[in-house]
């Protein structure tokens, strides 16, 4: 996370990770064991949480505010490609991929974020309970899933705009 976010929170109760998807599924005493072990920091608006290209490898759960993600344009311009809010999680990728960041991710209202890295979870869930950390994982592959499925929805409408736009629209019954 750059330094303009970040100074660190009050542990988050489990409560407040009980609605949120990647906890879906998990024993009432796993997820108190991670409301307390989880480190959670906040962040001011327009805190850069973590940017298109850098090597962390790091994931964050948003708990509380909004931020949103965009990419660098070629013309320099950022563009927004999504938004976020509580229950929402980002950096996901590198947790199981770790190349660098694919978008970058800032606040635009004051949030509050789990920030949870690999080895938190092999200290925290792999060396105790491997029932649990794979119960987290399939919950994380769940969402990388859907939105490959999302994005791969998008690429096969702009191929076929695209292949319209350059043959022209199709006849039917062909």
């Amino acid at each position: 996370m750059s330094n303009t976010a970040g100074k660190a929170m009050a542990i988050v109760n489990a409560a407040a990770l009980r609605g949120i998807g990647l906890f879906d599924g998990l024993e009432t005493e796993a997820v108190e064991a991670l409301a307390r072990q989880i480190p959670s920091t906040h962040a001011e608006v327009g805190s850069l949480i973590i940017a298109e290209g850098d090597d962390s490898r790091e994931m964050f759960v948003v708990i509380t505010g909004e931020l949103e993600v965009f990419k660098h344009g070629r013309g320099g311009n950022d563009l927004r490609v999504a938004l976020l809010g509580p229950g929402d999680w980002f950096g996901d990728m590198s947790m199981v991929d770790p190349q660098p960041r694919s978008a970058s991710v800032r606040a635009i209202a004051p949030s509050l974020l789990l920030r949870i890295s690999p080895d938190q979870l092999e200290t925290t869930l792999i060396e105790r309970d491997v029932h649990t950390y794979a119960i987290l994982m399939r919950n994380l592959a769940r969402e990388l899933s859907r939105r490959l499925r999302v994005a791969d929805g998008i690429l096969a409408q702009m191929v076929v705009s695209v292949g319209e736009a350059y043959r022209g629209p199709s006849t039917s019954g062909r």
